[in-house]
């Protein structure tokens, strides 16, 4: 694989639990905390499923917009993708895992069009690419 571009970043002090993770760059700069949910103090940090969330909805609608333009078809201004990244105990009883669901909305493009679109970006999606058979992805219409 020809690599295009790597980002850098470094994480520090507790990781997850009051911890800080940070770009070489400089561009993102966040201050870490583990969610009540999951045992933490909540403190007003983001967390690694949120930073998760974040790329994988920006990164798959990315690829929307990409497999639109493969079939002659452009997606509004308006499209969207939510990321919702579960975290809970494997049924292996080893460790942690997660589960994703991704949900498109495409104002003026009917659902089997979209649902079209969205399996097709599943393929070409880098981060679809890399959780496919390690996370269960689910993919919602709107």
């Amino acid at each position: 694989m020809e690599i295009l571009y790597t980002a850098h970043a470094t994480a520090s002090g507790g990781g997850r639990e009051d911890g800080h993770s940070k770009t070489d760059d400089g561009k993102l700069d966040v201050k870490l905390s583990t969610p009540r949910e999951m045992g933490g103090s909540g403190g007003d940090g983001t967390n690694p499923e949120q930073l998760f969330a974040t790329g994988y909805s920006a990164c798959f609608l990315g690829a929307m917009r990409a497999a639109a333009r493969k079939t002659k078809l452009e997606l509004p201004k308006e499209a969207t993708v939510s990321a919702d990244v579960g975290f809970g105990k494997r049924d292996d009883g080893e460790g942690f895992g997660l589960k994703v669901i991704l949900t498109a909305s495409a104002p003026g493009i009917d659902t089997e069009t979209l649902k079209d679109v969205m399996d097709r970006a599943h393929i070409i999606c880098p981060y679809s690419h890399a959780t496919r058979g390690n996370i269960e992805v689910e993919l919602r219409q709107a």
